[in-house]
């Protein structure tokens, strides 16, 4: 295999060396089994480190928001005469696909009615708690998890396409720390970026698995939801993904995220003309404007006086983890989408459309779901609350509600499906990346390893505890990324102050 790193060869043996420690049986080592490990270190970065993701996640919102005021926002991500390579519908269906295609669908119903059974603060089942379920939907799936994704996106492009550097992570520390970050600290730096990713999109292509099982057992009678089925899934899928992989960048990624978009779209159409359409609109309508008046609140919220409130590591700090797990993978696949943007134009673009998008989506499926609870009683929460279902089945039990259900299920399960397949796909283009030293094409053979570790690393993690493993990895794999991208913050700082120098732009004070 040519061009690939240290990085690849450490890589791959650690992961290797993961799988196996979780195919070895609880009894063989009860004491240190992957389960009983990883729990205990997710629970210590919970309770003692969840003030800093809180913080790191707003901080990078906040560092996205002034480079949109700032006067760098002129500066262009490639030479001044560079164009973008795709229109806009394109740029934006490739970067929402990779960044959040799945879990949009699991939680877009499931989410804002675990809320309203179970609000964060308040009586549970009231108009209150309604508004606050949806609330705190937007706020989980709106301008934190995409800033973060700007800023590494952001350094990766402006570093690749304006100062020529390669692309990776390491390469983007080099205006603080030198020379340095080419030797075993820059190692360091790629493999915790390889880690992240493998892991962050692992928990996806778990929850791929877990929804496309529990849609197939909730249409199909006499088909139950077992890790079987989840396994034989996910090697359908790996097949899948991996004939997509050897395809290239424009062809199979650039194809299924047009796909992707087109059936999104169709399936909450359906839904909102079928649904109660002047109450979903009402809804967003209202719960935007909540989100956005409610940011501040809500972006530093802990219960430091109810230790016994597990509400917020439950949901903000997982999903704030999982966000920065998936960074190093999303931002790497957003660069290499985004050459010939502005920097403001490119903030914009990525905050703005997404959050936008992601807000009508559960304004739609969620609240079609509240609507259902709150008017018609229709107790969907004894589905999530079944361990033979769980969340995994609230959008089909929804979408069952109203006229074409079933096939509006099998439609879902087919978008589920191609979600599953572009995100596997864009992470084995990136981990290719990351371990080629930084190669915008790397070869099919590097393309296969990561796809089969990558599978291999959902189905182990599965196989150890299903949705809560899944959780459990993302947030330990996040931790020590997160202080990565704290010093990609000050970094890009320090060049954006060198490059507005040499093109004579007023520096900000």
């Amino acid at each position: 295999m040519k061009n690939v790193t240290k990085v690849f060869y450490i890589s791959v043996v650690i992961s290797i060396l993961f799988i196996i420690w979780g195919i070895i049986p609880k009894e063989t080592l009860p004491n240190a089994n992957m389960s009983i490990i990883t729990n205990s270190i997710q629970e210590f970065i919970v309770e003692k480190f969840g003030w800093f993701y809180l913080l790191s996640a707003t901080g990078f919102l906040v560092f996205a928001l002034f480079l949109i005021f700032s006067k760098y926002g002129n500066i262009k991500l490639g030479k001044p005469d560079d164009q973008p390579d795709y229109s806009y519908i394109t740029w934006f269906a490739m970067l929402f696909s990779a960044g959040m295609g799945i879990g949009l669908v699991f939680w877009g119903a499931a989410e804002p009615l675990s809320h309203f059974h179970n609000p964060p603060f308040g009586e549970a089942e009231t108009d209150n708690a309604a508004r606050v379920a949806l609330r705190y939907s937007f706020f989980h799936w709106g301008l934190h998890p995409w800033a973060i994704y700007s800023v590494i996106a952001l350094a990766l492009a402006y570093f690749k396409f304006r100062k020529g550097a390669p692309g990776l992570v390491s390469a983007i520390l080099e205006p603080l720390f030198g020379d340095k970050i080419k030797g075993g600290w820059g190692t360091l730096v790629d493999f915790i970026a390889v880690f992240a990713t493998i892991f962050g999109v692992a928990t996806s292509l778990g929850f791929g698995a877990i929804q496309i099982s529990g849609g197939l057992s909730y249409l199909f009678d006499g088909l139950e939801k077992t890790f079987a089925l989840q396994l034989t899934i996910i090697l359908i899928v790996t097949v899948l993904f991996l004939l997509s992989a050897m395809t290239g960048l424009n062809k199979g990624i650039k194809y299924l995220s047009n796909t992707n978009i087109v059936l999104a779209i169709l399936l909450m159409l359906f839904l909102l003309f079928t649904g109660p359409t002047n109450f979903i609109m009402d809804l967003f309508t209202t719960t935007f404007g909540s989100y956005l008046q409610n940011i501040p609140g809500m972006s530093f919220r802990l219960t430091p006086f109810d230790s016994g409130n597990n509400w917020i590591q439950g949901w903000t700090i997982f999903y704030w983890a999982w966000w920065i797990a998936w960074a190093p993978f999303v931002g790497m696949f957003i660069a290499r989408v985004s050459k010939g943007r502005t920097i403001r134009e490119f903030v914009l673009g990525v905050l703005l459309v997404p959050t936008i998008f992601g807000a009508l989506w559960f304004s739609i499926f969620g609240g079609s779901g509240i609507y259902l609870e709150y008017f018609d009683g229709a107790n969907i929460i004894q589905y999530i609350n079944d361990p033979n279902f769980g969340n995994e089945v609230a959008l089909f039990v929804v979408l069952e509600q109203f006229p074409l259900g079933t096939f509006m299920s099998l439609l879902a399960i087919l978008l589920i499906s191609t979600f599953f397949i572009t995100s596997a796909d864009s992470a084995t283009f990136v981990l290719g990346m990351q371990t080629t030293g930084g190669s915008l094409n790397p070869s099919n053979k590097v393309k296969f390893v990561w796809g089969i570790i990558q599978s291999a690393a959902a189905a182990i993690l599965l196989w150890q505890g299903g949705l809560t493993a899944l959780q459990t990895a993302s947030i330990i794999a996040a931790f020590p990324f997160t202080i990565i991208m704290i010093l990609i913050v000050f970094s890009l700082l320090k060049s954006f102050k060198e490059e507005a120098k040499k093109m004579n732009l007023k520096i900000p004070k």
